[in-house]
C-alpha cells in the first residue's frame, strides 16, 4: 500500500485534495492555526475511497496543511479546542477573489464550516502511515434521509 501524497497550486488540484478527503473524520483538537507561520494544519482519518474492488473498507490517518493563511473565520468549531465530538469533513471548496488570492472553505456535516483567506494555494496533504479496517462505507443517501427524517420530525414538533 503506497502513502499518498499530493499537493495543490490551484482551484483543480485542491479539488483533488478534497475528493481525497471526503467523508474525513476529525475533532476539534485535530486542527490549528499557526499564525506565526501563516499555516492552517489539520490530522484527519480520511476513507480511502481509492482502494481496490472488492477490498475491505478503510481509514487512514492523514496531514494536511495550508500555507500562506492570511486569515482563519470559523463557524460551529473551534479549532484546538478539546472536545471528542467528531467532524465529519464534507468537502473543501475555493471562491477567488483577485488572483491568485481567495478563500477555501473546509465544510463539515451538520453546517460548521472553516473558511481559510489565502495569499495563494499552497496545500501538502501526506498519509502518515497508519491504516485500518472500518465497519463501512460512508452512504450519503442514508445520511440525507436520516437528516430529512429527523428535519420531518422538528417540523411535526414545532406544529403540535
Amino acid at each position: 500500500m503506497e502513502l499518498l501524497r499530493l499537493a495543490a497550486l490551484d482551484a483543480e488540484d485542491l479539488g483533488v485534495v478534497s475528493a481525497h478527503l471526503q467523508d474525513a473524520i476529525l475533532k476539534a483538537s485535530d486542527l490549528a492555526y499557526l499564525g506565526a507561520q501563516h499555516r492552517f494544519v489539520l490530522v484527519a482519518r480520511r476513507f480511502d475511497w481509492s482502494a481496490e474492488d472488492g477490498a475491505p473498507p478503510r481509514r487512514r490517518l492523514t496531514g494536511m496543511h495550508f500555507d500562506r493563511v492570511l486569515k482563519v473565520r470559523t463557524r460551529g468549531i473551534t479549532p484546538g479546542a478539546e472536545s471528542e465530538a467528531p467532524l465529519e469533513l464534507l468537502a473543501i471548496t475555493f471562491t477567488p477573489t483577485e488572483a491568485p488570492s481567495g478563500t477555501a472553505t473546509l465544510v463539515f456535516a451538520g453546517g460548521a464550516a472553516i473558511q481559510l483567506d489565502l495569499e495563494c494555494i499552497e496545500v501538502q496533504l501526506k498519509d502518515l502511515g497508519p491504516v485500518w479496517e472500518v465497519e463501512g462505507r460512508p452512504d450519503h443517501e442514508a445520511v440525507a434521509a436520516g437528516r430529512a427524517a429527523i428535519e420531518g420530525h422538528a417540523r411535526e414538533g414545532n406544529t403540535r
